[in-house]
Order: C-alpha cells, then sequence, then structure tokens
C-alpha cells in the first residue's frame, strides 16, 4: 500500500516539475494583481492631515 502512495507522490511531483520546467522555458509568469490607486479624495485627506501637523 505505502508503494503505490509513493509512486502516486512521484508521479503528482514529475507532472508539477515538468510544467514548471515548460512554462520557465517559455518565459510564462504569474500574473500579478493590479496596483491599487489611491481616489483624489484619500489624497486630499491625507494632505489636510498633514498640514493640520
Amino acid at each position: 500500500m505505502a508503494d503505490n502512495y509513493l509512486e502516486k507522490q512521484r508521479a503528482e511531483y514529475e507532472a508539477r516539475k515538468a510544467a514548471w520546467e515548460k512554462a520557465r522555458k517559455l518565459g510564462i509568469k504569474k500574473p500579478i494583481a493590479p496596483a491599487v490607486k489611491k481616489t483624489d479624495k484619500e489624497i486630499v485627506q491625507k494632505d489636510a492631515m498633514q498640514e493640520d501637523k
């Protein structure tokens, strides 16, 4: 039973590794979340807070 488990884990590892190597070779990158922009209201509030100090 342990042999079946180990063989399955090894096969899954090899599949993940092959996919990773293929992506690396082709230059495919993971998508990056877009940067969050501050609204004009947030900028005005921040400036007002700095002026109060």
